[in-house]
């Protein structure tokens, strides 16, 4: 009896030991595997940040059709910055090159470092929100009392759906000071 016993144990101690080896391989693998996944389905509005390499064409032809394009910003926890779109819309035609901008001000009395990671809704219209340059592609690093206005470069590709007419542009703007190399420079200059 108390060897039946020590055997159950000692299964339920192995088991236990798998599962904790399993949950943390699983939880490790969870990062990199949403990213393919978003990426693949443009779920989360992800737009990949990556320098496009589809160029709109020179010779569009010009249509009627207008999609408006709205321009959020938010701070995230812990970045006090004072963050805002420049423009709350535009009206863009597909193909057409647009530029707008971003202003950003570090009210503190030392330097930081932002980084501001995009996200597009609806999720489907993220495919087609081409950024040719974006202040989203670099750190930003910003003296104490610095004020700046930050650009974006896009345009729309022309294969976009009929029933997207309005899409949504949110930045959502983080204190990377600490974990960042600009950090260095910015306190040396």
């Amino acid at each position: 009896m108390k060897q039946a016993k020590q055997n159950n144990t000692k299964r339920l101690v192995t088991r236990l030991l798998f599962t904790v080896v399993g949950m943390f391989g699983f939880g490790f693998a969870m990062v990199p595997l949403y990213d393919v996944i978003c990426d693949i389905t443009g779920l989360n509005g992800k737009t990949g940040d990556q320098v496009v390499s589809v160029q709109p064409k020179e010779n569009a032809q010009q249509s009627d059709r207008q999609i408006t394009v709205q321009f959020l910003a938010q701070n995230a926890a812990g970045m006090d910055w004072e963050f805002s779109a420049n423009d709350a819309q535009v009206k863009v035609q597909p193909g057409e090159v647009k530029v707008v901008s971003y202003h950003a001000a570090n009210p503190n009395s030392y330097a930081m470092v932002g980084q501001a990671i995009p996200s597009v809704a609806p999720n489907e219209a993220a495919q087609y929100l081409k950024k040719l340059e974006c202040f989203c592609f670099q750190e930003q690093p910003l003296e104490a009392g610095e004020t700046v206005d930050m650009g974006i470069r896009f345009f729309i590709d022309e294969s976009i759906p009929e029933h997207i007419t309005k899409l949504t542009l949110s930045y959502s703007l983080f204190d990377i000071t600490k974990s960042s190399s600009s950090a260095t420079a910015v306190t040396q200059r």
